[in-house]
């Protein structure tokens, strides 16, 4: 019998039968919690079948190979954790500061930006220079919907790209550092934290209801 290794490389062949127990989504997010937990390296076709309680023709129903499945976690990542940045760094916004909180959610509200994926993929990019290339990419994307964003309200352009990096890393080093606080602390700090990323006060009004709507997420995902 082939190892797993040698397997993982195989192209789906014509007439492949799925196992309709599991689904491309089961093998997903499997394949996503691995990733999280346990680093690239286990992920592994034969590992993940063992767990799902299925054989390998199950996956290769679904995913070419070892390699496709990795591709598909690396667009995963980026259609999640990038796209939100950059989607809420694009949101109208009356004031810099209401800007800056449209971003401030990423960091608080998990399904639009997952810190374990992002530190996992990081990892895994210290093991491959192909992860390593695209992690910079995706981070210059980040930065530049930040730097845009900083544009639209008037700064000029270096000072935009300056606030941008501080404050996208500023957020990604409290995740390297694995810093955790209460969401209340956060929330109590916010009106410094604009201050310091923006060089203005919060508009009135501004920080009590994105203070209101981040205590309304957590109180729904204690539920």
């Amino acid at each position: 019998m082939p190892s797993d290794s040698s397997v993982d490389e195989v192209e789906r062949r014509p007439g492949l039968t799925g196992n309709t127990k599991v689904t491309r989504e089961d093998w997903m997010k499997l394949a996503l919690e691995t990733l999280i937990c346990d680093g690239v390296e286990a992920v592994r076709v034969l590992a993940l079948g063992q767990k799902l309680n299925v054989s390998r023709s199950s996956f290769y129903w679904y995913f070419k190979s070892r390699q496709d499945l990795l591709d598909q976690l690396l667009d995963h990542w980026r259609s999640n954790n990038t796209r939100f940045i950059v989607e809420q760094a694009g949101r109208p916004a009356a004031s810099i500061t209401q800007a800056v909180l449209n971003v401030f959610e990423c960091w608080l509200d998990e399904s639009l930006f997952n810190p374990r994926l992002d530190f996992a993929v990081r990892a895994w990019s210290s093991q491959s220079a192909k992860v390593h290339r695209i992690v910079n990419e995706e981070d210059d994307a980040r930065v530049d919907a930040i730097r845009e964003m900083f544009s639209r309200h008037g700064y000029e352009e270096t000072e935009a790209f300056v606030r941008a990096r501080v404050l996208y890393f500023t957020q990604i080093g409290y995740y390297s550092l694995e810093i955790v606080e209460p969401v209340s602390r956060r929330l109590s700090l916010t009106p410094t934290y604009l201050l310091t990323h923006t060089g203005k006060e919060p508009l009135e009004g501004e920080v009590e209801a994105f203070a209101e709507k981040m205590r309304r997420l957590s109180r729904g995902a204690k539920k």
